[in-house]
């Protein structure tokens, strides 16, 4: 990572200590927005929340490369980086913003103000890290944010929104906006139990549909087989719930690499494993058959585990 970016982002990062006088004008400005009804409708596009019980299982990740793939099939995407508190969508994609959801909703910017132009044709709406007004956002404001996005709707087939982790009020009142969710795990045993107490949450709240799980980071394709029917199982007991299983992505060394260089891994290796499961998650999402005909572009070779030494240092 070169100098100049590490000081962009201690620059975009240091955002969060402003002056009295600025933060006395924020306040101020939210207090008029609360003041305001907020629109009569929610964003009548295609809504996707891709969640997880807990952090550090690739989330963000798997939004921003999801949102490369599907640009690639003709759709138009808009990514909204719920975690507002600590925010990531910008870095994975070697964005820096000017203005973002700090300055939208505790400040005087409008959402079309904040929305940027990412990697593919693909719209992100950037947050902020390290506010704490922003983490710990109220259902209403929260709410005013979800149909806030009627605003830039028009020009969008789908949007992705990255919701924090965890079963705080936040996240689930994001995912509960979304007309799919994806709950995201890994092979670890915390990691498939919180997810399960993080579908437990949501089952309580009014849904339009059943959350799916997606398994990051498997060793193999049995592995990641052997985790959804474990989550399932106990979903059927407990919950009576037949949890959707959407796949999985592969263990792979070039997705570390490739957020060091703040680039999708979609674009750095896009002939990796971890690449290949993408490609597949996002024709599911638009309805497609898993793999496309001989016409269609090519896809990864079979599914295994790349070591550092496979990887050129050059790439």
């Amino acid at each position: 990572m070169t100098n100049d970016r590490v000081n962009g982002v201690a620059k975009r990062r240091g955002r969060g200590g402003k002056t009295a006088r600025a933060g006395k004008s924020q306040r101020a400005a939210a207090a008029r927005r609360q003041a305001e009804a907020p629109p009569e409708s929610r964003p009548r596009r295609r809504v996707l929340a891709v969640t997880s019980g807990k952090g550090g299982v690739g989330k963000t990740n798997i939004v921003t490369n999801l949102a490369i793939a599907l640009a690639r099939q003709g759709a138009r995407v808009l990514v909204l980086d719920g975690d507002l508190g600590l925010a990531n969508v910008d870095l994975l994609l070697g964005i820096a913003p000017q203005y973002d959801l700090q300055d939208a909703i505790l400040g005087d910017r409008s959402i079309e103000d904040i929305v940027l132009e990412g990697p593919e044709g693909i719209r992100v709406v950037p947050a902020s890290s390290g506010v704490e007004e922003l983490a710990n956002l109220d259902e209403y404001r929260t709410e005013c944010l979800i149909r806030s996005l009627t605003s830039v709707e028009e020009d969008v087939d789908i949007i992705l929104i990255d919701a924090p982790s965890g079963i705080g009020m936040h996240a689930v009142a994001l995912s509960q906006a979304a007309d799919e969710i994806v709950v995201v795990t890994t092979p670890e045993p915390t990691s498939f139990s919180d997810a399960y107490a993080m579908i437990k949450v949501l089952s309580q709240r009014p849904l339009k549909c059943t959350p799916a799980l997606l398994v990051n980071q498997a060793n193999s394709e049995n592995e990641a087989l052997e985790v959804s029917r474990r989550v399932q199982s106990v979903a059927k007991r407990f919950l009576n719930l037949e949890i959707p299983y959407w796949g999985f992505v592969l263990a792979d060394e070039s997705v570390p690499k490739s957020v060091v260089r703040q680039e999708p891994f979609l674009s750095t290796y896009p002939y990796s494993p971890a690449s290949s499961c993408i490609i597949r998650l996002a024709r599911k999402v638009l309805g497609q058959s898993p793999v496309p005909d001989k016409k269609g572009p090519p896809e990864a070779g079979p599914y295994r585990l790349v070591t550092p030494d496979e990887i050129p240092e050059g790439v």
